[in-house]
């Protein structure tokens, strides 16, 4: 009970230019001083949990500053995938076949178009197995030191999913191929949750499945089970309470008229054994969804996190708006199991064109803390 409404984020934030330029050239590589690497990064975290703390953000995270996607990242943390540059990511197809005009500008001018490095598609051709202790060992250190120096309540380090990080032609079959990378995984959050540091799954993947023309109801339904039976594999072990569970739909500014609906996904989402659930709930595509909850039971000793801002937009949310949006939530599912929260992140891949500008990503965390709190004043008067 904190007898309040906390505020958080999804995770990825804006980098800075001059810690662009060296992941840059680290993932060219060309020649680059790790040891001035490595300083910059722990720098770069430290000031950015300062200013989440500053802006009124309670649980803080370290920005995935250490990162150059919210997934490609597992490149150097799991043995047994290789990048095949050659084959083409089929995204959000549904979304596309509607709007090719529209998506083939916002791919190259906005989604991917500044990002340091392609993301490239990484396919299993052997035994997947975790590689990652040092990275991750320094990702945890630099959080911990940031958060203590700048006084934060609480802070969360985001991994990805095991439906997120690639295509398998090495296990006979797609439920041995995410059990096994659940297994993997599972060592990336134990050390997560063993540091002291609440762990966030992020799962867009499974929004993926319900807007998948290629499947049908079963076919759809089978494919999330699948998913969540390999979070469930990773999180063996580790108590609810220290994980966040984050799912969403990939696409930041668009259309988005071909995505799920939250009532399709929602059952397989409090499948995981998480304590709380962050999803999309700001943007117009998703916030009438709120009104699910008056007929779905939240189970006992569960949070949400809705997004009450979002990340497809450059315009600020005014706090009455956002602390509208959080008591909906506390009068549907209870005051204390409301977390104010983002749609999703501020630049899942390393950008220099973040589509939401970093100075209205740091005016978006004071809204929310506005917000946040005049929604406590209503639910605590």
């Amino acid at each position: 009970m904190t007898g309040r409404i906390l505020t958080t984020h999804v995770g990825s934030l804006p980098r800075p230019a001059d810690l662009l330029d060296l992941m840059k050239a680290k993932l060219a590589g060309a020649a680059y001083d790790r040891a001035a690497y490595d300083r910059r990064v722990t720098s770069a975290v430290a000031e950015c949990v300062r200013k989440q703390v500053a802006t009124g953000i309670d649980v803080v995270g370290d920005g995935e500053f250490s990162k150059p996607g919210f997934f490609t990242y597992v490149r150097e943390r799991l043995e047994g995938f290789e990048a095949r540059p050659q084959l083409k990511r089929r995204m959000f197809p549904a979304e596309v076949a509607a709007f090719p005009e529209y998506y083939e500008k916002y791919f190259r001018e906005a989604m991917t178009g500044g990002a340091i490095a392609p993301v490239v598609p990484l396919v299993c051709t052997g035994p997947v197995n975790y590689r990652g202790e040092e990275a991750l060992g320094r990702d945890i250190a630099n959080l911990k030191a940031a958060a203590a120096n700048a006084g934060a309540g609480d802070a969360f380090m985001p991994a990805v999913a095991p439906s997120g990080v690639g295509t398998n032609e090495y296990y006979g079959s797609e439920e041995e191929f995410f059990h096994r990378v659940g297994r993997a995984l599972s060592t990336e959050y134990q050390l997560i949750v063993e540091s002291g540091l609440l762990l966030q799954v992020d799962d867009p993947f499974l929004c993926d499945i319900f807007a998948d023309p290629a499947l049908d109801a079963a076919a759809r339904n089978k494919r999330a089970a699948m998913y969540v039976e390999a979070v469930n594999e990773a999180l063996r072990g580790i108590p609810p309470e220290k994980v966040r569970y984050h799912t969403c739909y990939g696409i930041n500014e668009g259309p988005r008229i071909h995505e799920a609906a939250l009532s399709d996904v929602v059952g397989h989402m409090l499948k995981v054994n998480a304590g709380a659930y962050s999803f999309e709930a700001a943007n117009p595509r998703h916030e009438h969804e709120y009104h699910l909850w008056e007929s779905l039971k939240l189970p006992q000793g569960k949070a949400l996190i809705p997004g009450v801002i979002t990340h497809a937009s450059n315009i600020v949310e005014h706090p009455l708006l956002i602390a509208e949006r959080l008591v909906r939530f506390a009068k549907l599912v209870g005051r204390d199991h409301v977390i104010a929260g983002a749609d999703c992140g501020f630049s899942s891949q390393a950008s220099y064109h973040t589509e939401v500008h970093p100075t209205v990503v740091w005016a978006k965390f004071e809204a929310l803390r506005e917000g946040a709190g005049l929604a406590t004043k209503q639910l605590w008067s």
